[in-house]
């Protein structure tokens, strides 16, 4: 089979447009994930100099920690030298020299101290907050103050029983205010960190969670959706564990941002979408074409049909003429049989450029009468073989249209034998649908090119203009909605076309 220039024309725009729309959708998608894994790979760098930062700052939260302990030990030996010099003051049953204690217990100027009486009267005092300095009784309020520390009790001996009540000192507790404020100022830049990486602290098992950051607040609620984020955040990155003042060792799990975990699905989405463009165009593209070539149709059959009109007119007013002679001319006859015939092509053409409504049609008496008709006009040397059930089949059809259809299926048999060969055509009645398969024993099509056998243009004769099974198909799909297709194919062997048509 040979294809025309219109048709190899055609193909090649068509692998012309499709390697350069895939070279642009390759392009595109190569950039948009190039992109998208630089941002990846910026944000993950900044993942990591956070959580850098945040190791250090933790460090340094440690070493300070560490400050605050010793000071407070600190704080409890001033405080035990405190109690022992006022013990010695006390005693007396010593000679010492008490000026010594004197001045320790004087230079105290930042312990909050009390010394009251078995009943609760105020002996002595030093350092209290304004609202207590002028208090002569220990009251409730102040018992409340200094309920940390266990009271220590002073016997000197001689049944007089003092109690000494004492609390952090003022510069301990500013020291305190200050390290806890660091703290929450630490645990609140972790959690509302500004590169927007999600954030979960856990205590040391990882039994409770302490706090979170950049995650939904609702999800964080469900125990599947935190265990399923620290499975995550640790398979990404070591946590980093850090101590803290009051809640012991802490561990920090993080990982890259919502934003660059979507991106990395972006690259897919595109393909996806690009894919369905191309789609949808393709369609609307193709859609737009068959209406264009179905209007195209349209307009040649009906001039077609017009042209025909006048010369056939003619042809039929010059026949009258003819019998009216005395001496009627020998070919009158012949020639009113194949005016009949161009009357039949111009109902044709004239129905093809139309909308034709189907009527009820005996397709058996169809088909048995066009291939007999066929069958008269082709050599001797070509068999036919007609197998129809028995009775009749009435089904809606166009019967000038089908005709045209078997006739075009026929002379392509022909034309595909050579000098000779068999044409075998067999209905089957399936309840509901009708198959007509009409085979020769011609050199057959190649694989390659069934496909084409029903473009417009696509012929296998040196001089045809590959219009007949075209409109074939048209006929067959447009107007009796049925299917027609290349059933099988063998090269040397034959060609079997099946038409399929809804009862």
């Amino acid at each position: 089979m040979k294809a025309n220039l219109y048709y190899t024309n055609k193909k090649h725009w068509k692998w012309a447009l499709a390697t350069i729309a895939l070279l642009i959708i390759g392009a595109s998608l190569w950039y948009t994930n190039h992109l998208v894994k630089s941002i990846a790979e910026q944000e993950t760098r900044q993942v990591k100099m956070w959580a850098a930062a945040m190791e250090q700052h933790a460090m340094m939260m440690s070493s300070t920690e560490e400050f605050f302990n010793k000071v407070s030990e600190q704080e409890q030996l001033r405080v035990d030298l405190l109690v022992n010099a006022y013990r010695r003051i006390l005693d007396i049953s010593t000679n010492e020299n008490t000026a010594i204690y004197l001045d320790i217990i004087q230079n105290n100027i930042s312990i909050p101290l009390v010394v009251t009486d078995e009943n609760g009267k105020i002996l002595f005092k030093s350092n209290l907050p304004p609202s207590q300095e002028n208090k002569t009784t220990f009251d409730e309020e102040m018992q409340q103050y200094y309920s940390k520390f266990a009271p220590i009790k002073i016997d000197p001996g001689y049944g007089f029983v003092q109690w000494f009540y004492y609390n952090e000192s003022l510069t301990y507790t500013e020291l305190k205010a200050v390290l806890e404020g660091m703290i929450d100022h630490f645990m609140e830049e972790i959690t509302l960190n500004s590169v927007g990486a999600p954030v979960i602290i856990t205590n040391e098992d990882q039994s409770k969670i302490l706090s979170f950051g950049n995650l939904d607040s609702i999800q964080m609620q469900d125990t599947a959706y935190v265990r399923h984020q620290l499975e995550v955040m640790r398979a990404e990155n070591d946590p980093l564990q850090i101590e803290f003042m009051n809640t012991g060792k802490a561990t920090i799990f993080y990982r890259t941002s919502d934003l660059v975990q979507q991106m990395r699905y972006f690259p897919v989405i595109q393909i996806f979408v690009f894919a369905l463009f191309l789609i949808v165009a393709y369609l609307l593209f193709s859609s737009a074409r068959r209406s264009e070539q179905n209007q195209v149709w349209a307009g040649m059959a009906k001039e077609t049909a017009h042209q025909l009109g006048t010369p056939l007119s003619s042809l039929m007013g010059w026949v009258e003429l003819l019998k009216m002679e005395e001496k009627p001319f020998v070919g009158t006859k012949e020639m009113e049989k194949d005016i009949e015939r161009l009357q039949i092509v111009t109902d044709r053409f004239s129905k093809i450029g139309s909308v034709p409504m189907l009527e009820p049609t005996d397709i058996n008496f169809l088909i048995r009468d066009t291939m007999d008709y066929l069958q008269k006009r082709f050599s001797k040397k070509f068999e036919f073989e007609v197998n129809l059930p028995e009775g009749e089949l009435v089904m809606p059809l166009i019967p000038s249209l089908f005709r045209w259809v078997l006739e075009n299926l026929t002379k392509n048999a022909i034309d595909a034998m050579g000098d000779h060969g068999k044409v075998t055509l067999d209905l089957i009645d399936d309840g509901d649908h009708i198959h007509i398969d009409l085979s020769d024993t011609g050199k057959g099509i190649p694989k390659s090119q069934l496909k084409q056998v029903f473009n417009p243009g696509f012929t296998s004769k040196k001089r045809g203009w590959g219009l007949g099974l075209s409109l074939a198909k048209r006929i067959i799909e447009d107007y009796h909605k049925g299917k027609i297709g290349v059933k099988s194919s063998v090269v040397g062997q034959g060609t079997t076309f099946r038409i399929t048509l809804k009862k």
